[in-house]
């Protein structure tokens, strides 16, 4: 997984936060489907 993202509009922290949201959802969709 990739994410491009502008330093100056978002902190590198929260694109990280975001990107480890997105892959464990892709991990356990079952999470995402009963948004746990």
């Amino acid at each position: 997984l990739a994410l491009t993202y502008d330093h100056r509009l978002v902190d590198g922290r929260e694109a990280v936060s975001f990107l480890v949201t997105i892959k464990e959802l892709l991990e356990d969709p079952a999470r995402l489907l009963l948004d746990l």
